[in-house]
């Protein structure tokens, strides 16, 4: 009683953070969804009405929507493995025994997770801009016509793409790359005496090894890509024709621009929603193939 009376005392601490500044705005925010709270119910409260589901069933109903969660969905869809597997692909190099300066390139990698998002999405407008961006300028010299990256609807949502596979992929590089330490060498040494392929490796050995680190790589990466905001944000403000309107844009147009504060809540939950339903099934399919 008194080691279980202890452990409460010390965790009465983080506990209470917690509950202050993350489950009661939370339940605040639920309570919002329930509500048609709006700019005129922030001049008078006797304005605030109380709708239920009302929000949710609008918001089902509101082509904009859904547009915005195909964005999102596309993103996630395309973005995720490519993270991956360059995160994967950086992982393997540096780990491989051949390497040198791995605690250079391993620092220089990483770099691009600490910078901050908004001044590097910033230098990505200039690069990728369709008359003076660096990018276009590689490309005339190659003989190939410059690209309105951002202008056009079919070359948007990949540029931003590009720049968030660029940013986070090193924080993935660092996690496979332990992973990667913890596979006992002796079974690539017996698989080298049989006779397997760097290839067969690769397959036999190390994919199912990091199995369960790519299924904390894939929740993490999933959990964080529904949530794009910043880029979208600074790089194209939702255009062009709304091609990069993400479920979170659409929130913050909701919310801070229209003032339908009730309505951006709704948003909110039901990303929340879709966040938990993928990452269930990730976790389910991964605890399915370890029973495998």
């Amino acid at each position: 009683m008194k080691v279980s009376l202890a452990g409460w005392v010390f965790a009465a601490p983080a506990l209470i953070v917690i509950g202050v500044f993350f489950g009661l705005p939370v339940l605040a925010a639920l309570g919002l969804s329930l509500t048609d709270f709006d700019l005129y119910a922030l001049a008078d409260p006797a304005n605030l009405r109380f709708v239920g589901f009302g929000n949710y069933t609008e918001l089902l109903r509101t082509p904009m929507f859904w547009k915005s969660l195909g964005n999102t969905t596309y993103f996630v869809a395309v973005g995720v493995p490519l993270s991956i597997g360059v995160s994967l692909g950086a992982a393997i190099l540096l780990h491989a025994p051949a390497s040198r300066f791995k605690a250079l390139f391993r620092t220089a990698l990483f770099a691009p997770v600490v910078t901050t998002l908004v001044a590097v999405a910033v230098i990505w407008r200039y690069l990728f801009h369709t008359s003076y961006g660096l990018v276009n300028y590689v490309l005339g010299h190659l003989g190939i016509g410059p690209i309105d990256w951002l202008g056009d609807p079919a070359w948007a949502m990949p540029t931003i793409m590009l720049l968030a596979v660029w940013k986070n992929f090193g924080y993935n590089m660092v996690i496979f790359l332990a992973g990667l330490q913890s596979i006992p060498q002796d079974l690539y040494e017996a698989a080298r005496i049989d006779g397997a392929s760097k290839w067969r490796q690769f397959l036999h050995i190390t994919l199912p090894m990091l199995g369960p680190v790519l299924l904390v790589v894939g929740v993490i990466t999933v959990s964080g890509y529904f949530q794009l905001f910043a880029e979208p944000y600074v790089m194209t403000r939702g255009d062009p024709l709304q091609s990069t309107v993400s479920v979170l844009y659409y929130m913050f147009e909701e919310g801070f621009r229209w003032w339908n504060l009730g309505r951006a809540s709704a948003v909110a939950f039901l990303l929340f929603v879709i966040i938990l339903a993928v990452t269930t099934v990730l976790l389910r399919l991964g605890r399915r193939k370890e029973l495998v």
